[in-house]
Parts: structure tokens; C-alpha cells; sequence
């Protein structure tokens, strides 16, 4: 009866590999296979898991639910910050339509965040408690106030009603904009997910700059141009900042970087690279003229929403694979095991053939 389940090699599996049992067992010799040299006994051990299956629990969260969301919220809160700016500078159009933009978004992101916990009042639960070291605590008292203040301004705006209200709540958006925008790349790292927990410094960053360059791309498509010179200037840093720190994430890393490289994240983030620097491009070049600025904007809005879902499942695709989890592991495991040994010998560890 349990034959299946106790014999060595049933039902275990490499995580890049076949079934145990299928592998070939090799003894290495060492001396280089010179008779009477000595004969490795047992295999260097090889990591496996059970029938393949993942070590961590994946997240829950949908798709395109979550990715939506996080294109939303950071096209939100960089549109509410310079709906803020640009309202002390005597730009009335650039202004209304980034309130129009940071309020819509606002409200979008909530439906969709709603959408994937499948409750609403589950939202409202999660408001129940704040907890400082939880970033998805602070994330709803960042969320909560930012969607009121914004959906607020954007409908003052829209109703022409109450001036002063209408800044004051500008700039209570703007107050809570750049947390919102960058909340979620902490979030994201502090899970167990090896190709984001690994890229913790860079996550933030790499959120906070796709949502200025789609923040500052679709304000700049929609105001006249004579306006929309900081939407420029907002695009063009957001974007370069973005890309920049998007390649440390897809190169510092060793391993856990492979998924932002391969499979359908592969495919997603590459295709936002291209749109991301193609939108800074034609923004610096043809950005002074309507047809320009549009076809900026939709490209830098492209690039912005094609990053969160490369990253998204990059993750998904990380947590899966157990080989994500256990090499990272064992490579810091050996690193620490080398440090103790040059620390008791005082010297660097020697390899004897």
C-alpha cells in the first residue's frame, strides 16, 4: 500500500527536472578517476520537492484584476500631485484634466480592488485595524482617504462647485498621491515571493516611476500643449527612472531574476521597455505637437500598464517554482557557512583536489 509513496525517488521531483528514479545514479572519483583514488559513496545531494509541487503558497490575488489595480493607483497619485503643482502655476486646463484623471483612476482602482477580494465589505474590514509593519494595513488608510479626496476634487471640478474646496481637496489627494503610488511595490515585496521579495529596494521605485510616466503621459495627451510642459518633464523622469531601475530587478539578482525574462512575463516586459522608451522618445521629440503628444501618451500609458503585468506574473511564475525558493536559500546558507569559517580560521576557506 505504501510502496508508491515510501519508495526513494516515487514521487519526488527536481524542480528543473524528471522523477528521481528516471535519473541515471553516477559515483564520482576523485583524483580524477585514477585508480585508488577515493570513491564518493553517496551523491552530492540535489534538491527535490514533492511531485514538483510549490514550496510557498502562491498569492491569490486575480488577474487583471491586481495589475489593473496597480496601474490605476500609480496613474492616480501622479496625476493628483501635479493637478496640485500646476493649480499654484496658473494652468486651469492641465489642471482640471489631471483631477479628472487622478479621481477617475482613484475610483476605477477601488472597483477593482474590490472586484478581487470578491466582498466589499471586505475592503471595509480591512480597515478595522491599522498595523504599522503591515504594508497592505497602511495601504488601505493611504487608499481610503486618497479615492475620498480624489473622487471628490474631480467631481467639484466636473460641477464647478465650491472653489475652495476643490483645492483643499487637491491637495489632500496630492498628500497621500505618492504613497499610493509607491505602497504597492513595498507590498509586493514584503511577501515571500522570491522575485519580489528579492528586488525589496527597487519594487518602489519601479512602481513610483510607471506611474509618473502614466500619469504624466495622459495628462499630457489630453491638455493643450501650450499646458502640459510638467507633464513632459513628469513623463520623460518617470520613464527614465523606471527603466533604469526595472533593469537592476531583471540583472541583480541571480536566479530569482530568470522570470522576468522568460515565459509570458518575459514577453510583457519586453514589450514595456520597448513602449516605455519609444513614449520618452517621442516625448522629447514630438511631444510640442498634438499628433505627438497623443501617440506619446498612449505609449507611455501602455508601457506603465504592460510593467505591472509583466512584474505581476514574474512573481506568480517565481512562486510556482520551487527552484526559486530552495537555490536562493542554499546560496545564502553557503555564503553564511563560508563567512563562519574565515572568521574561526582567520583566513579564506582553501579547496584541496
Amino acid at each position: 500500500m505504501t510502496e508508491g509513496i515510501t519508495t526513494p525517488g516515487a514521487g519526488w521531483r527536481r524542480a528543473d527536472g524528471p522523477p528521481a528514479q528516471k535519473r541515471q545514479k553516477r559515483r564520482r572519483r576523485r583524483g580524477g578517476g585514477r585508480p585508488g583514488g577515493e570513491v564518493a559513496m553517496v551523491e552530492e545531494a540535489e534538491f527535490t520537492s514533492y511531485y514538483g509541487r510549490p514550496i510557498i503558497k502562491p498569492p491569490v490575488w486575480k488577474t487583471p484584476d491586481v495589475p489593473l489595480y496597480l496601474f490605476l493607483g500609480g496613474a492616480a497619485g501622479s496625476s493628483s500631485i501635479m493637478a496640485a503643482l500646476t493649480d499654484l502655476t496658473d494652468r486651469p486646463a492641465l489642471t482640471r484634466n489631471a483631477r479628472y484623471v487622478s479621481g477617475g483612476a482613484a475610483i476605477a482602482s477601488v472597483v477593482f480592488l474590490i472586484h478581487d477580494l470578491g466582498r466589499p465589505e471586505r475592503f471595509l474590514h480591512m480597515l478595522r485595524v491599522v498595523k504599522p509593519t503591515s504594508p497592505l494595513s497602511i495601504g488601505s488608510y493611504i487608499l481610503a482617504p486618497f479615492s475620498a479626496a480624489a473622487g471628490a476634487t474631480a467631481a467639484v471640478e466636473l460641477l464647478g462647485w465650491f472653489p475652495r474646496l476643490k483645492r483643499f481637496g487637491g491637495v489632500v489627494a496630492a498628500l497621500f498621491g505618492g504613497p499610493l503610488a509607491t505602497y504597492t511595490g513595498v507590498l509586493f515585496a514584503n511577501t515571500a515571493v522570491p522575485s519580489w521579495h528579492a528586488a525589496h529596494k527597487e519594487l518602489p521605485f519601479v512602481f513610483g516611476a510607471s506611474g509618473m510616466a502614466a500619469g504624466g503621459g495622459i495628462t499630457m495627451a489630453l491638455s493643450p500643449i501650450e499646458e502640459a510642459g510638467p507633464s513632459r518633464k513628469m513623463a520623460v523622469a518617470g520613464a527614465a527612472i523606471e527603466l533604469a531601475a526595472m533593469h537592476r530587478v531583471e540583472t541583480e539578482f541571480g536566479i530569482v531574476s530568470k522570470p522576468y525574462h522568460v515565459g509570458k512575463a518575459g514577453r510583457l516586459l519586453r514589450a514595456a521597455k520597448s513602449c516605455t522608451a519609444a513614449g520618452a522618445a517621442l516625448t522629447v521629440v514630438a511631444g510640442r505637437r498634438r499628433a505627438g503628444a497623443v501617440a506619446a501618451g498612449a505609449l507611455l500609458a501602455a508601457g506603465s500598464l504592460l510593467t505591472r503585468f509583466g512584474v505581476f506574473e514574474a512573481g506568480m511564475a517565481s512562486a510556482r517554482d520551487p527552484k526559486y525558493t530552495v537555490v536562493p536559500q542554499r546560496e545564502r546558507l553557503a555564503a553564511r557557512e563560508a563567512g563562519q569559517q574565515v572568521a574561526s580560521n582567520g583566513h579564506a576557506p582553501t579547496i584541496t583536489r
